[in-house]
């Protein structure tokens, strides 16, 4: 029998976090997590430094593991066995704030190497993949640089891209702008924004404040590893409810 667990549970929930707690020694990071993902959803994560929105993405394909609760991927149950790690990644694609691409491969051959690896596709089949995906990122004609030969902008446009190659249910975003100077971040936020126009379900951290009107379903505030309010855009911005919230629009908004 397999020791992946899966559940029958609504086919349009891709990510179902369930009492979820962290700890990194007597720190708490993460207090109580409860959030459920529809497949094509838009989740914009904010909140104060530290507060553990990172520390959440990341325990969704286990590069952070968490002590407490239940997290499902796509019915699978992410428990601490290899084989379900592994199940569960194949459907979450990341993208991070440094775009960690290897220096001594071309964009072509970062784009490649992960399906060669991980879902065994020949040679062929991968690059016919990489270059489509390289396309739809509009970063084609850079596909036999390497990544010092591009601007941040374009680095990051390739680590999406090279997630996409994966064929991902989900997209993980870790403040992917953060890093990226100012005249640069628009053309990511436009490749996202793209991706989710096409019905990607997406979970992102990020301040970009405009990106999560713009794009979101639901914006989710965190606090001291709590999540503090969620709601659709529209109310979020215009009537938050907590007075962290509050503080918190009226220090990143400027009013």
């Amino acid at each position: 029998m397999s020791d992946i667990s899966t559940t029958k549970a609504s086919a349009e929930t891709m990510i179902s976090m369930t009492g979820v707690a962290k700890w990194y020694g007597a720190f708490q990071a993460l207090n109580d997590i409860n959030v459920s993902v529809r497949k094509g959803e838009k989740i914009v994560l904010c909140g104060p430094s530290g507060s553990g929105k990172s520390t959440l993405i990341r325990c969704i394909n286990h590069l952070e593991a968490y002590q407490q609760g239940e997290i499902r991927v796509g019915g699978i149950l992410l428990g601490h066995q290899a084989k379900s790690i592994d199940a569960v990644r194949r459907e979450v694609g990341m993208v991070f704030q440094q775009f960690n691409l290897f220096p001594h491969l071309t964009v072509l051959q970062n784009c490649m190497l992960a399906p060669m690896r991980a879902l065994g596709l020949g040679k062929a089949e991968a690059e016919g993949r990489a270059r489509q995906l390289l396309e739809r990122v509009k970063i084609a004609e850079q596909a036999e640089k390497y990544p010092a030969q591009l601007s941040g902008g374009q680095q990051q446009r390739v680590a999406i891209a090279r997630a996409l190659c994966m064929r991902p249910q989900v997209m993980l975003f870790d403040e992917p702008t953060s890093a990226l100077d100012p005249e640069m971040v628009k053309e990511v936020l436009d490749t996202m924004i793209d991706l989710a126009r096409e019905g990607m379900t997406m979970i992102c951290v990020t301040h970009e404040m405009g990106f999560a009107r713009q794009v979101a379903d639901r914006v989710i505030f965190m606090a001291s590893g709590a999540i503090v309010e969620e709601a659709p855009p529209v109310e979020f911005f215009s009537n938050p409810k907590h007075e962290r919230t509050r503080k918190f629009l009226g220090e990143i908004l400027g009013h």
